[in-house]
């Protein structure tokens, strides 16, 4: 079991499944270099999906024994079969249903689970293209040059009593999180923190790390080449000495 108040603790990867996009083949050899690797965690999740996160959720657990956490891209992905639900409130934009409404929404359904709740302030940096989270969301990105604000909102998610804050520089992103940025919110806050988005080298990985992420998740990097899960794996052992 996910206890909140240790996650994610150490210097930790995780490895973040579609249900559009992993089929069988691809589920099972990504999994495979998980396990043999020992990722910290699967996430689970979206923002646009067609098919069940259920019977992903299923698939994982059937195929490895690596928690599994639900990030779910919007009230249709709810599932209380993973290990832990990320419930995330994307605090860099105004759109009131992803502050609030949705989270009302999902409150009834939620509301016996909260011992794996785990909630995020989901913090959109702009990277110089527009993001499936940006379109979808009906929301704009901080600008990474305005990193003032970006500790600012990450702050003032730590105050209001959010379990983690989450650097995303947006699924496919060309260039990831700067690492300035993610050292400026690493020391101003107490909580942890997570980065994704275009994270798709070995060097950009390690530098995330050193600039003070505990959590680094990775998705489409993957896709393209799933080798990197293994070498981010080796980065975190490295790192964790």
């Amino acid at each position: 079991m996910i206890i909140k108040t240790d996650f994610p603790g150490k210097k930790s990867i995780a490895l973040l499944l579609d249900p559009d996009k992993a089929d069988s083949k691809f589920l099972k050899d990504i999994l495979r270099i998980a396990s043999d690797n020992q990722a910290d965690y699967i996430m689970a999740g979206g923002s646009l999906t067609f098919n069940s996160i259920n019977n992903l959720i299923r698939s994982i657990k059937e195929l490895c024994s690596i928690p599994v956490i639900l990030f779910p891209g919007n009230l249709l992905q709810l599932s209380l079969e993973a290990d832990a639900i990320l419930l995330l409130s994307l605090i860099s934009g105004r759109n009131p249903e992803l502050l609030i409404g949705n989270h009302v929404l999902a409150a009834p359904f939620l509301k016996d689970v909260k011992d794996i709740l785990i909630s995020v302030g989901y913090i959109l940096i702009d990277n110089g293209m527009k993001t499936s989270v940006e379109y979808m969301s009906q929301t704009d990105p901080i600008p990474s040059d305005k990193t003032e604000i970006i500790v600012a909102t990450a702050l003032a998610g730590e105050m209001l009593g959010l379990n983690m804050i989450y650097l995303e520089a947006g699924s496919g992103a060309n260039k990831p999180v700067n690492t300035g940025i993610i050292s400026s919110v690493r020391e101003s806050i107490s909580i942890p923190l997570a980065v994704g988005g275009g994270l798709i080298d070995n060097k950009k990985i390690e530098e995330t790390f050193l600039a003070g992420a505990n959590l680094i998740v990775l998705g489409n990097g993957c896709e393209r080449n799933p080798s990197l899960l293994s070498d981010a794996c080796k980065i975190r052992d490295r790192l964790r000495q």
